[in-house]
């Protein structure tokens, strides 16, 4: 078996509608399959990246559940576009984290629901 990669990560979101805008807004992604099942999954997409979001489940989780879920989402960028990043997140009042890995820099933040993102570059100067 042969992939080329990555189609696309699943996310469940509290408001589709807010999610995408904000994945447009402050990351540049753009809508893909506009149209299409009634909205559900929204598609967004930035470059080979692309994202589809469905409607939480609202029920509250016991203290007993225990879940086994992704950790953070990680986008790899060149490190012109790793400043921009932070600029833009600093320009929309979003609060990050930077991390030094040796081999590569991070930045570590949320999106609206909580999902932790990362952008990364291992163009590390």
């Amino acid at each position: 078996m042969e992939l080329e990669g990555i189609d696309h990560v699943a996310m469940g979101v509290r408001d589709i509608e807010r999610s995408a805008q904000w994945y447009i807004d402050i990351l540049g992604f753009e809508r893909l399959h506009d149209g299409m099942w009634n909205g559900v999954p929204t598609f967004i997409g930035n470059g080979n990246t692309g994202l589809a979001l469905f409607p939480a489940n609202q029920e509250p989780k016991t203290s007993a559940q225990r879940e086994i879920r992704m950790l953070h989402l990680a986008f790899r960028t060149n490190h012109e576009n790793f400043r921009a990043a932070q600029q833009e997140l600093k320009k929309h009042g979003i609060e990050f984290e930077f991390q030094d890995h040796e081999i590569a820099h991070s930045i570590y933040f949320r999106d609206p629901d909580g999902h932790q993102l990362e952008i990364t570059t291992y163009e590390v100067t």
